[in-house]
């Protein structure tokens, strides 16, 4: 549905291969564009769900599809910008507006599919600020597809709220999937303003203790991340899989290629 930097679509197989043999509720905390959520949904592997995350934003977009598919379906067909940088910039203008929301998840999909690489970043202001991506012919999801997403999203309890939250109620026998924004590897693979705050050193840590936290507590957890030196001394004591991953983002293109990822499971 959405692109999304640091999206999972092409890991799917190693990751799935590593899921829980069963579980009971599913809950992902650093939803994203949900490719791990749509891939279990369309092998019917999940029965109830518990989606958040703290860009308020996307969860709004996400409860109007699964709420008010119609409306959205029928805002999108009144989207009049075209593939240009001086229309995606108004478009962008007019969604940092805070426009209503059915309008505003509109926008959020037109610019998802022309902003460059899927990424959403917001300044200190809490703006969306990222610039045009130059793509000769950017696809926006039509009726058919929002009306499949919509149905994957019925009976999910979706949450705007920090990782902690979710991870805390999680309960014994739910699996906990995290894809927190990546420790960076080096000084030019840092995307992690996903929100204002960003996502650094300290939050790391403070995931890993609430990792660490909710095992003992018999929830089933898979994260991933970089294949990192602060990552591996987080998780020693936890099961740890190298997957070759491919790297999109970085203002560097001597960085882009694939590179060695982890999978940390507590199962």
């Amino acid at each position: 549905m959405l692109k999304w930097a640091g999206g999972k679509r092409k890991l799917l197989p190693s990751m799935i291969e590593r899921i829980p043999d069963n579980f009971n509720r599913y809950v992902e905390p650093f939803v994203g564009g949900g490719a791990m959520f749509f891939e279990l949904r369309s092998r019917n592997l999940i029965t109830g769900a518990v989606l958040s995350d703290v860009n308020s934003d996307l969860i709004s977009l996400y409860t109007i599809i699964r709420d008010k598919p119609g409306q959205l379906i029928e805002s999108l067909g009144d989207i009049d910008y075209g593939n240009n940088r001086e229309d995606f910039n108004r478009a962008r203008e007019e969604f940092n507006s805070d426009p209503l929301p059915v309008r505003k998840a509109a926008l959020m999909i037109y610019l998802n599919r022309h902003c460059f690489n899927g990424l959403y970043r917001v300044n200190f202001s809490g703006k969306f600020n990222v610039p045009f991506g130059r793509y000769n012919n950017p696809v926006i999801p039509g009726k058919e597809q929002i009306m499949e997403v919509s149905g994957s999203l019925k009976n999910v309890d979706l949450k705007c709220c920090d990782f902690e939250n979710s991870i805390r109620e999680a309960r014994e026998g739910d699996f906990v999937y995290l894809d927190p924004p990546y420790q960076p590897i080096s000084e030019t693979s840092s995307f992690t303003s996903y929100s204002s705050g960003g996502f650094g050193e300290k939050e790391q840590r403070r995931l890993a203790k609430i990792f660490r936290d909710a095992s003992s507590s018999g929830v089933f957890l898979m994260i991933s991340n970089s294949d990192s030196p602060l990552i591996r001394e987080l998780y020693s004591d936890f099961k740890i899989s190298n997957i070759l991953a491919a790297r999109n983002i970085n203002s560097n293109g001597k960085g882009r290629g694939k590179i060695n990822e982890v999978l940390i499971t507590n199962y």
